[in-house]
């Protein structure tokens, strides 16, 4: 008795404990919550500073959930940015505009959207200046827009074009005992390729070198145009890798000052004609004179109009399923229905970036999203990829806007079913069973091979997905079958060729789209309101904490390179079904 009533006592102690530590977590929140930094004001003769700590976001959906991490996350989305630097362009209180982004992670049309933010902000006649101390190939494709490039003597910046790396784990299946099942529609559908083969097909190395040469080609375009510098001349400086070396990147037109970054504030503080001030340095008077984007985006008015237009987030793999991470089915089904039953919404932009997913899950959106377009114009702009599912679910949508970056199509269907019976036979494990009819264990089992039976079934029904996804495109895009076929068949093209073969209608940023709603709507005075409604904070760590993610801890026990083969394995099991579905991962780096 006194040994039960020992466990109870103990039962209770350490509820009490775990209740203790979670209101103490919630304590922490709010706390945090209340030392928001209090919004800067816009002095006379200020520069607008763009340096980015973290990760450049779209919307809430793009948060990362990590209870100490919350403090740290800005709530400055892309359309902030965007809109802050539209103001700035006729803000009498800034100057120009200065561009530290050494350590800007974005993606390309997301660095394309900036640039030519940027570049709009030039004809004010205010000034860009940039500085870096070890740039990237796309923070420099941003920052050539600048007036003058200042770079540190000892950096540099690894201009040398763009590759494409493919894995492939067939050999790696057969020494393990590993048979990928696999079936697939359309030859350019090389999702499965590195599951079937050891090396790229014709097709496959045709699509991608095609692919990266006109993401290149739009990048060294721009790059050239800024910083006049032929074409001849800027192959020759990314070939020999000039821009690594500071002098040499100098003497090619790179780069314009080789100085340290004192000697950049120097100038900043020259050419703002700023005066000294007994007891106070030069830096200290020019700190005063810099307003970071965060805290400019918070002196803007947000407009608050009656009349709406939603702006969907669709970002990530799409999956069956109700949650935030990624493009779960439930979850913008619901979100969809959501805007449909709100009166003040008068028009729908989806904003797209994702390399598809689930073929059921696509299809589930699609339906519901062609159902709120009875009710309302639906404009849908893409990303950085709107490829396969990402693109089969702009079906439903009065006009497509791209960037010319943009990856897109792949319109094909594929599913596959690993059978690891070898692998496990090689670890000392046997199999055996009884079935009630001919293919009982089919479509289920991970030891099991295919009989004819599944495998022909499995191919009709990626043949009706495949006839389903080309019929959609077809009477959205208003073209034939046999036109999108052709196009078709698994094939990736970047937005350049998206649009001269009909899968886009014009080149734009969201702003573009959000501002051809308003058209469609017919209305003049309207904000944004954005979906999906993510839930609160900390509700979604508890759910975390709880086990329902693992991958940050993954993350810190992995590290970068880990993390890309777990989320390779992680993908493989997720491509259960038929699957609509980027052939690769694809980031421009």
């Amino acid at each position: 008795m006194k040994s039960f009533f020992g466990r109870v006592f103990s039962t209770i102690i350490g509820n009490i404990l775990t209740i203790s530590i979670f209101v103490g977590f919630l304590i922490v929140l709010v706390f945090v919550s209340m030392l928001s930094t209090p919004s800067k004001n816009v002095k006379n003769d200020s520069i607008l500073e763009l340096s980015f700590d973290n990760a450049i976001m779209e919307s809430q959906m793009d948060q990362s959930v990590s209870l100490f991490d919350l403090s740290k996350q800005s709530n400055t989305y892309l359309i902030d940015i965007i809109n802050s630097i539209k103001n700035a362009k006729t803000d009498d209180n800034i100057k120009g505009i200065s561009l530290k982004l050494d350590g800007i992670s974005c993606g390309a049309t997301q660095a394309e959207d900036l640039r030519d933010a940027l570049v709009d902000f030039k004809k004010s006649g205010k000034f860009i200046y940039s500085y870096s101390n070890s740039g990237t190939q796309l923070s420099y494709y941003i920052s050539s827009v600048a007036d003058k490039i200042y770079q540190n003597p000892l950096g540099g910046t690894l201009l040398q074009g763009l590759s494409s790396n493919v894995m492939f784990y067939k050999n790696a299946g057969d020494k393990y005992g590993v048979d990928f099942q696999v079936i697939r529609h359309g030859q350019f559908k090389s999702a499965v390729e590195p599951f079937m083969r050891t090396s790229m097909s014709n097709e496959n190395r045709l699509q991608l070198t095609e692919l990266l040469n006109d993401l290149w080609g739009n990048i060294s375009k721009s790059v050239t145009t800024s910083r006049k510098i032929n074409d001849e001349q800027f192959n020759l400086i990314t070939d020999s890798l000039y821009a690594f070396i500071p002098e040499l990147g100098k003497q090619n037109k790179i780069y314009d000052i080789l100085a340290q970054e004192t000697d950049y504030q120097k100038a900043l503080f020259q050419k703002l004609g700023l005066s000294k001030i007994d007891k106070k340095s030069d830096f200290d008077i020019l700190d005063d004179h810099i307003i970071n984007i965060d805290d400019y985006s918070g002196t803007l008015k947000k407009d608050s109009q009656k009349e709406k237009i939603a702006i969907l987030y669709a970002s990530g793999t799409i999956v069956e399923g109700d949650g935030f991470d990624g493009i779960q089915s439930k979850t913008y089904v619901k979100a969809i229905r959501d805007i449909a039953k709100n009166d003040n919404v008068k028009a729908l932009v989806l904003r797209i970036n994702s390399p598809g997913g689930s073929a059921n899950a696509s299809e589930e959106i699609l339906y519901e999203l062609q159902e709120l377009k009875k009710k309302m114009p639906v404009v849908v702009s893409f990303g950085d990829v709107a490829a396969s599912g990402g693109y089969y679910i702009a079906q439903a949508s009065d006009k497509i806007y791209a960037q010319p970056n943009t990856i897109t199509g792949s319109i094909g269907v594929f599913g596959m079913i690993p059978n690891g019976k070898k692998l496990f036979n090689n670890l000392g494990l046997d199999f055996d069973e009884v079935s009630t009819n001919a293919n009982s264990d089919q479509l289920k089992s991970l030891t099991t091979p295919l009989s004819s039976t599944a495998k022909n079934t499995i191919y009709k029904s990626i043949v009706l997905t495949y006839d389903k996804f080309v019929n959609h495109v077809a009477t959205n895009r208003k073209l034939t079958y046999e036109q999108v076929d052709k196009i078709g068949e698994g094939r990736v093209w970047s937005g350049k060729r998206a649009k001269d073969i009909g899968l886009i209608d014009s080149f734009g940023n969201l702003n573009d789209a959000i501002n051809e709603a308003a058209k469609l709507a017919k209305i003049e005075k309207y904000s944004t309101i954005s979906y999906p409604n993510r839930k609160d904070s900390f509700e979604e760590y508890l759910e975390k904490f709880q086990g329902k993610s693992v991958e940050a801890s993954l993350q810190k026990e992995l590290g970068t390179d880990g993390m890309k083969i777990y989320k390779e394995i992680k993908m493989i099991n997720e491509q259960k079904g038929v699957q609509l579905r980027l052939p690769y991962d694809i980031e421009i780096n």
